[in-house]
Parts: C-alpha cells; structure tokens; sequence
C-alpha cells in the first residue's frame, strides 16, 4: 500500500489543508483525529464532518490520558490562554501531544497497510512547541520505523511556510473557503474566522490577510 496515507487531522486549517495536499498525493487517504477530552471538542465534530463530506475513511481514538497526564489551556478550561513569555512556552502546549499522536497513527498506518503519515506541524509559525520541529519529526521517523520493524515517512507539508502560504495551498487545491468556513482553530471553539482574538485566530487572521493582500 505504498499509495495509502495516513492523515493526522484535528479538523483545523493546518490539518485540513494537510488532508487536501494528501488527497492529491495519494490513492487512499485515511483520516485519524484524537479525543483527549480537549476543551474545545467542538474540532472533533468539525473533523468528522469534513471528513464525511470529502468520503475519507475516519478514525477516533481515545486519548483521555493524555488529558491526566497534562493540565494545560487546552485541556483545563480554569487555564487562561496565554503566549509563552520571558522563553516559557505558551499554556496551550500539551506535553508530548506530537510524539503521542504520530505514534499511535504509525500503528494504525501498519496495521492499515500504509507507508505515508502526513502531519501539520510546522517550524515556522509554531509558537515554540518543541514537538513541532523538524529535527523532532526526522528523529521520531526513525524511531517508529526502528520500533516497528516497518518504513514509515513522515510527511510535514507545511514545516518550512508560514500561515499565508498555508491559505496559498489551499487555495491551490480551490479549497480556500471550504478551510476557511469549515475548520476549527480558535482556542475558544468557534468554527471559521473564530472569536479573533486567541493566538490561534491572529496567526490565522495574519495570515489570511497578508495572502489576499499578495494575492490582489
């Protein structure tokens, strides 16, 4: 099954535009998302649309101990949302998320038959999650390919572009307003534009504007 891809898609822009570059790569895409009982779980009902509307086959797995092992914004709802200070990361970042993920979606690829995981980290507009980075990635391909006795690739298609080259390849695909009406990536659950004024919608609304406005 060299032509079947594993996406890891919380329903958000990066993944969902992930999931669209991975539609156009391969033969069959599969979608995986993780219910770590999330403070906005509303992006698993986006992911589970999206991926019903676009006839990908659709995994949920339970990761509620995650949840446990690390109280954060995103997990605690009594946690303000704040940007990482004086080299602190921001209170969104949960511990060993990536690593986690990528880890369960590589079994779920062997198990599968597939050779390709797809992800939407990315170095560029990453906050300073330290899972986000290329050399963390290049490490945990080589590990679960180690670990499993099968070859993985991970594919990162955003690592190396920021949030307005991200709108670009969704709207390379004529995807632009389906990701941008549909996806969830505001901290505070709001489908689409968001509320505006997390760190999630700013990038986001960043980047929007800088490539509309390169654009015309």
């Amino acid at each position: 099954m060299d032509n079947t891809a594993i996406v890891v898609f919380s329903g958000g822009q990066d993944s969902t535009t992930c999931l669209f570059w991975a539609l156009e790569k391969f033969e069959r895409v599969i979608a995986v998302t993780f219910d770590y009982n999330q403070r906005h779980k509303l992006e698993i009902e986006c992911a589970k649309n999206i991926a019903k509307d676009l006839g990908v086959e659709h995994h949920i797995l339970n990761m509620d101990l995650l949840n446990q092992l690390t109280p954060n914004a995103l997990t605690r709802s009594d946690i303000d949302i704040k940007n990482g200070e004086d080299g602190n990361l921001p209170s969104t970042f949960v511990e060993g998320r990536n690593m986690v993920f990528l880890t369960f979606a590589a079994i779920l690829a062997k198990v599968k038959g597939a050779r390709h995981i797809v992800t939407g980290v990315c170095e560029t507009d990453f906050s300073g999650y330290p899972d986000c980075r290329d050399i963390f990635i290049k490490s945990l391909n080589v590990t679960t390919n180690l670990a499993m006795d099968y070859n993985f690739v991970i594919h990162t298609p955003l690592m190396w572009i920021d949030k307005a080259a991200t709108w670009k390849m969704a709207d390379k695909y004529g995807k632009l307003d389906y990701v941008r009406n549909n996806t969830l990536t505001c901290y505070n659950g709001i489908i689409g534009d968001g509320c505006g004024e997390c760190p999630a919608c700013i990038l986001r609304k960043r980047g929007l504007e800088a490539y509309l406005n390169n654009k015309s």
